[in-house]
């Protein structure tokens, strides 16, 4: 009975530390959305690889071609030049210069890293910020100008947002995915050495991106944004967590995607951040056996 009140009180002050993160986090989120934007607009290339057709593909892919920023293009990049997602492009009315890349299938990264690598080969010369962004993310019409506006100061390494998962129907799979997913955007914040770049919502000024030499240190992974994240802090470059850029995800999942989904992000998270990992692993586990033993 002692060792179960050793336990319960571990876990009990690891969550007031955890209600502690979580209050600083919303003082830093209101700080920065009240923060006026530097007048930073460089011509951007925003990178967006797909497959196939996702549920609300076309309602994620028009705000992409419709932002408030002045000069910009968009690449959408696809496995093959048969995918079903390449006639959504097609029908889209764009108000910018946009492209249809076909990187072919991988041989040595991830399929996505692969096309990432093919397709920062493609874009326009004159751009200064390369932008990356993931085709289930569904962007307000101002994200690409907040994104890129922190990297006016060229001391940052890379600006990045979230996602923050929006269930559509409802259910309880959809709504434990986004508390789940949550707990992951609260860990953002003030502490660039401790933030990190999500492949769906990151831009990187087009210097930095080639002088670490990202492309090549992506060859091999099948993670990007945990690889440009490691390049970056072996670069002792910082990350910007950009609150006003947490970008909604819209859709629902069943229980099996959600164990899926869950699982993957760990395993990557095992792979790529052991530090992060092992950590993570014994909270789960001292909350578990103080809550389930309590019962």
């Amino acid at each position: 009975m002692y060792l179960y009140y050793f336990l319960a009180a571990l876990s009990t002050w690891f969550g007031l530390q955890s209600l502690l993160s979580g209050i600083r986090y919303a003082a830093y989120v209101r700080r920065e959305t009240s923060r006026p934007l530097p007048d930073f607009q460089p011509f951007v290339s925003v990178i967006a690889p797909g497959r196939g057709l996702e549920p609300g593909l076309i309602d994620n892919l028009r705000p992409l071609v419709a932002q408030d920023y002045a000069r910009y293009e968009v690449l959408f990049v696809f496995d093959m030049g048969d995918d079903p997602a390449i006639r959504i492009v097609d029908e889209l009315r764009a108000t910018v210069p946009t492209r249809t890349v076909i990187a072919g299938p991988a041989t040595d990264s991830g399929q996505k890293v692969h096309n990432l690598r093919i397709a920062v080969n493609e874009i326009d010369a004159q751009s200064e910020v390369l932008v990356f962004v993931d085709t289930d993310a569904r962007p307000a019409k101002d994200w690409l100008r907040k994104l890129v506006a922190p990297l006016a100061d060229e001391t940052i390494g890379a600006s990045t947002g979230y996602r923050w998962f929006v269930p559509e129907r409802g259910g309880i799979a959809s709504r434990l995915r986004s508390v789940w997913n949550a707990s992951v955007a609260s860990a953002l914040g003030s502490d660039t050495a401790k933030n990190f770049c999500w492949g769906g919502s990151t831009a990187i000024r087009r210097s930095t991106f080639t002088k670490l030499n990202v492309s090549e240190r992506w060859r091999g992974t099948v993670s990007d944004d945990f690889a440009i994240t490691h390049v970056l802090k072996e670069a002792k470059l910082p990350i910007h967590f950009t609150p006003n850029c947490l970008v909604a995800s819209v859709g629902d999942c069943d229980f099996r995607e959600l164990l899926e989904f869950t699982t993957r992000q760990i395993k990557i998270t095992r792979v790529y951040a052991s530090h992060l990992w092992l950590p993570l692993l014994l909270g789960s586990a001292l909350f578990a056996i103080a809550f389930f033993g309590g019962l």
